[in-house]
C-alpha cells in the first residue's frame, strides 16, 4: 500500500481544516483509556511470560502514550493564536504520534505471533480492535490519520499472520486486510458527510454576517466587531454622492456593479487591520484600531480622506467612465469590551449625523464628530 493512497481525501478550507483539528484534539479521553490498557497489557504479558520482547514492546507503547497525551495537553496552550501553517503541522503531528503508537502495539501482536503464544495473541489482538474502535470517531475528522494510523497497526499482525504455516493464520491475515479496505470506504463517506455539514454551517454563518452583494461584512457584522472592540478606535460613516443619477441611468445592475466597485476600493484602503461594511444602499462603514493622542486623530483622518479621494476616481459602468462622489464622518473615541448595545447606537448616532452634516454642506466632505461640533472640510 502506497502513502500516497491515505491522502486522497480533499482538504477542506482553512476555516473548516482548523475546526477538524480543533475537535481532533479533544480526544483526550480515547487516548488516555486505549494508552493506559495497553501498557498494562503489554507489562502484564511481560510479567507473566517472562518474555524481552514484551517488556521491550511495553517500554515503546508508554513512550508513544506519553508522546501523545503531552501533545494533546501541549496544543491547548497554542490554540489561541494558531496561524493556517500551524494547523497543518499540528495535524501532521496528530498523525504521526498516532501512526507511531499504532506502530508499538501493533508489535504486541506480532511478536505474540512469532513466539507462538496464543493468549498474547488474543490480548493484543484485543488492545488492536479496542483501538480500531476509537479510531473510528475520528475517521470523520481527518480520515488520513486514521486509515495510516490503522494500516501501520494491522499490517505487522497480517505479515506475521501470513507467515505462519497453520491456513487459519493466514485466512486471519487477509480478513484483517479486508477490514482495513472497509474502514477505508467508511471513513470515506463519513468524512464527506461530515465536511459538508460543517460547510453547511459556514456557509450559513457567512449568510448572517456577510453583504450578499458587494462580499464585505454586513451591519451585523460591523455591530458585533465594534462592541467587542477595545482601546482607541476610529469610526467612520461613508455615503455615496450622486449615486441614484448613475443608479437611475444605467439600471440597478449596473447600480449593484459600481457598489462592488466602491467596496473592493474600500477594502484595500482600510487594509487586513481592518474592517469596511456595507450598512445597506450607498451606505458604508469603516472600522479601526488606531494609536492614542494626536497621532491616531491623524490615522483617522488620513483614512477618511484616502477613502473619499479614492471613491471619487472614475469607475467603469457598462464600458463607460462614471463618477460619483463620497461624504465621510469620522469618530475617535475609546471604548471597552463591555460595550453596550446603547453605547453603540450612541456612537453610531454621533458619526451619522458628522456624515450628514458633510453632505448638508456639499458632499465630497469629512466632518469629525464632536460634542462640540468641529468644523467641516471639504477633500481636495
Amino acid at each position: 500500500m502506497k502513502p500516497a493512497a491515505f491522502f486522497r481525501f480533499p482538504h477542506p478550507n482553512p476555516n473548516i481544516r482548523r475546526e477538524l483539528v480543533e475537535m481532533l484534539y479533544t480526544s483526550l479521553p480515547q487516548v488516555a483509556a486505549i494508552s493506559a490498557t495497553s501498557f498494562c497489557g503489554a507489562v502484564t504479558l511481560a510479567v507473566l511470560s517472562g518474555d524481552t520482547g514484551y517488556a521491550i514492546i511495553a517500554c515503546l507503547i508508554f513512550l508513544t502514550a506519553v508522546m501523545r497525551l503531552s501533545s494533546l495537553f501541549r496544543f491547548k496552550t497554542h490554540t489561541t493564536n494558531l496561524s493556517d501553517t500551524d494547523v497543518i503541522i499540528w495535524e501532521r503531528i496528530y498523525g504521526i504520534l498516532a501512526g507511531a503508537f499504532s506502530i508499538a502495539l501493533g508489535l504486541l501482536s506480532w511478536h505474540a505471533l512469532q513466539i507462538k503464544d496464543a493468549p498474547g495473541a488474543w490480548i493484543s489482538f484485543g488492545l488492536s480492535m479496542s483501538y480500531c474502535v476509537g479510531m473510528v470517531s475520528r475517521a470523520a475528522i481527518r480520515p488520513w490519520i486514521v486509515l495510516t494510523a490503522a494500516a501501520l497497526l494491522l499490517l505487522p499482525t497480517i505479515v506475521a499472520g501470513l507467515l505462519q504455516p497453520e491456513l487459519p493464520y493466514k485466512l486471519g491475515a487477509v480478513m484483517l486486510l479486508l477490514f482495513w479496505i472497509t474502514l477505508r470506504e467508511a471513513s470515506h463517506h463519513l468524512s464527506s458527510a461530515f465536511i459538508d455539514r460543517l460547510e453547511a454551517k459556514h456557509a450559513l454563518a457567512r449568510q448572517a454576517h456577510q453583504d450578499f452583494l458587494t462580499g464585505l461584512p454586513n451591519r451585523a457584522a460591523f455591530l458585533s466587531a465594534l462592541q467587542n472592540a477595545t482601546g482607541q478606535i476610529a469610526i467612520i460613516a461613508i455615503d455615496l454622492d450622486d449615486f441614484k443619477p448613475v443608479n437611475d441611468r444605467f439600471g440597478h445592475h449596473m447600480g449593484d456593479n459600481l457598489l462592488q466597485q466602491v467596496a473592493a476600493r474600500l477594502a484595500d484602503c482600510i487594509g487586513p487591520d481592518g474592517l469596511a461594511a456595507r450598512f445597506g444602499g450607498d451606505e458604508f462603514m469603516l472600522l479601526k484600531q488606531i494609536d492614542d493622542g494626536p497621532a491616531g486623530g491623524e490615522a483617522a483622518l488620513a483614512l477618511a480622506r484616502d477613502a473619499v479621494l479614492t471613491l471619487s476616481m472614475p469607475y467603469l459602468v457598462a464600458d463607460l467612465p462614471v463618477q460619483i462622489g463620497a461624504s465621510a464622518g469620522i469618530l475617535v473615541t475609546e471604548i471597552i469590551a463591555t460595550n453596550s448595545a446603547h453605547t453603540t447606537s450612541r456612537l453610531l448616532e454621533r458619526v451619522d449625523r458628522a456624515l450628514y452634516a458633510a453632505k448638508r454642506a456639499g458632499g465630497g466632505r469629512w466632518q469629525w464628530a464632536d460634542d462640540d461640533a468641529i468644523t467641516c472640510a471639504e477633500l481636495a
